[in-house]
């Protein structure tokens, strides 16, 4: 980008924006000619994409800013408007937002609130930080037609977020992303309004306990066994972290009205943008869980469990018990965790005769193959659909529609997960409550979470995943990741880790492909996504995409070992070996 181009973008950004400090951000960077920061801030306007914005904080059309959420908002409400044009000129049209922890989410939030109200549109605005999973919630239950929750998610501090919903509760997806993001990328004029005259007009409305309370009420409603919980709460300690989000006013709340004992990391209690205490506020990271983990040894806990900032992903580490020394840990994956949690609902709601015709779940397919033996030894379908629980929800949504299946849960491999219908979203809270009661259940039956993952595995084969992701920062980055991902539709390996592929399911093109028979294909009935699967002889899944919200390109691999006469031990080091190899070719070609 030419220098001239970069410093009209930022005289037109610091023109428009009203917000001080990013304004003076750009003012000075202009000041010291510092064209390199300043290309990379004004090289491209931060797209607003399927599931909203995400990126760095700070001044400039490719930041999250002040000026970029209200532009952003005003062709939401540009599009909600057209999508509604009845309740629009009848003046019923609400919306709701939310928002996390993160550096500049109230301001973000309440711009973002007065440039609906600005346009017409009623919004309910929580006071202070919520979890994602309860925006869903109120979507729902005040019956709006979009919603907003500003968040980054678990991506580290310097990054904030926001993702934009529809009247299902759901993250929205085509035609609505679409459209949103034509009438993001047409707004000329943003229209404004004072919160004193927002609310003067009744076009803004806080809201905290009106939906905190049927909130945690309708996840207690889930629970299966709350007899037994009355029970035998006092057996179970479970040391939690909300990793300095929005997750300890609910998590607390719920589990501490059935009894259970919650010691809550002090140091990470508290919603805190900066993330003192780790790296990432990530919970599929074994770092972020390292206080949980400390605090967990000294008070002999029986599960350490970690939500993210918004509080819609779940983590754990239980008692390695014989697996290791006195007060180690074994963290959990997100696959492991979703199989379990598939498990104990299946069952459950068979015990208690509540399995209902049609029982189906939905996981994604990057997601463990494990899920769906497990599934089907209970007589249970499962939907596939493409990473995201955007599409999760858009099965739910198909198929209570049509009457083709009733969904009883859902799950995607980075720790996301839904137990209950109420919620078009992953909820971290009420996954927390169902493991918290699948803990004693279990302990109940004489085995620990281990033990029960152990029996599955002895049933269906010892399942291992992994996972590698690259980042392409700068410029420069999506044009890498796209010629990684035309260079593997173009020259798809014939093996990887040496094992055989046999095929190749390319999303992208809607097509499945057969290496050994040149020419012959059959359809992928899937929206298009930049994804690429690689099915091996052995029957190992490895699946390449770009990530939608970071600068990454990210590979899956799910392997299933049987247990032959060497046992447990022997199968996961046949898989260690398999999933290290399809590694290795891996980083050979995103030189890693």
């Amino acid at each position: 980008m030419e220098q001239s181009a970069i410093i009209e973008a930022a005289k037109d950004y610091i023109a428009k924006e009203q917000d001080a400090h990013f304004r003076a951000e750009v003012e000075e960077l202009l000041k010291k000619a510092d064209f390199k920061e300043l290309e990379d801030r004004f090289y491209r306007n931060l797209e607003f994409g399927t599931g909203g914005l995400r990126g760095v904080i700070g001044g400039g059309y490719n930041r999250m800013n002040t000026l970029v959420v209200k532009s952003a908002t005003q062709g939401l409400a540009a599009y909600v408007r057209r999508a509604f044009p009845e309740k629009a000129v009848a003046g019923k049209l609400a919306a709701v937002i939310a928002y996390d922890s993160r550096h500049y989410s109230p301001e973000f939030a309440e711009a973002a609130a007065l440039i609906l109200a600005a346009n017409g549109i009623k919004t309910y605005l929580f006071s202070a930080l919520r979890p994602t999973p309860e925006l869903s919630y109120a979507v729902r239950r005040l019956g709006a037609d979009t919603g907003i929750v500003v968040t980054a998610s678990h991506n580290p501090a310097q990054y904030n977020g926001y993702k934009a919903y529809w009247n299902d509760g759901a993250q929205v997806i085509p035609p609505h992303d679409e459209g949103i993001i034509a009438e993001v990328n047409a707004v000329k004029e943003i229209k404004e309004i004072t919160r004193i005259e927002a609310i003067a007009h009744g076009l803004l409305e806080l809201i905290d306990k009106t939906i905190d309370e049927p909130y945690q009420a309708m996840i207690r409603s889930r629970l299966f066994r709350p007899e037994l919980i009355k029970a035998k709460a006092a057996e179970v300690k479970i040391v939690y972290t909300p990793l300095h989000g929005t997750g300890a006013l609910h998590v607390e709340a719920v589990l501490g009205s059935l009894g259970l004992k919650v010691i809550t990391v002090p140091e990470q209690r508290e919603g805190n943008g900066d993330f003192p205490t780790v790296s990432f506020p990530n919970p599929e990271e074994a770092a972020a869980l390292e206080l949980a983990l400390k605090l967990g040894k000294q008070v002999g806990a029986d599960v350490v469990m970690a939500t993210d900032p918004d509080a819609d992903r779940l983590g754990i580490a239980v008692p390695s018990g014989k697996r290791g020394a006195p007060g180690d840990f074994t963290l959990l994956t997100g696959n492991q965790l979703g199989t379990l949690l598939a498990d104990y609902v299946f069952l459950s709601l068979k015990e208690t005769g509540k399995l209902p015709a049609k029982a189906a779940m939905v996981n994604t397919i990057v997601t463990t193959g494990m899920q769906k033996r497990v599934a089907e030894s209970y007589g249970v379908k499962l939907y596939e659909c493409l990473t995201g629980f955007k599409w999760i929800a858009d099965v739910m949504a198909k198929t209570e529609s049509d009457g083709s299946a009733n969904v009883v849960f859902g799950t995607e491999e980075s720790y996301g997960f839904l137990v209950e219908n109420e919620v078009r979203d992953k909820d971290g809270v009420s996954a927390a409550a169902m493991t918290a009661e699948m803990t004693l259940y279990w302990r109940s039956q004489g085995m620990s979470l281990l033990d029960r993952l152990d029996a599955l595995y002895a049933k269906n084969g010892y399942w291992q995943e992994t996972g590698i992701s690259k980042y392409f920062q700068g410029p420069e980055g999506p044009a890498i990741m796209q010629g990684i991902m035309e260079e593997y539709r173009k020259n798809p390996p014939k093996t990887l880790g040496g094992i055989e592929v046999e095929k190749v399911r390319d999303i992208q093109e809607s097509v499945w492909r057969y290496p050994a028979r040149p020419g012959k294909t059959d359809p992928v009935d899937f929206p298009k996504s930049d994804v690429l699967q690689f099915y091996l002889k052995d029957g190992t899944v490895v699946s390449a995409r770009p990530s939608g919200t970071e600068p990454k390109i990210k590979f899956y691999a799910s392997s299933c070992t049987p247990i032959g006469a060497g046992g447990l031990e022997a199968a996961k080091a046949e898989a260690e070996r398999k999933l290290t190899a399809i590694k290795k070719d891996i980083r050979q070609v995103i030189g890693d």
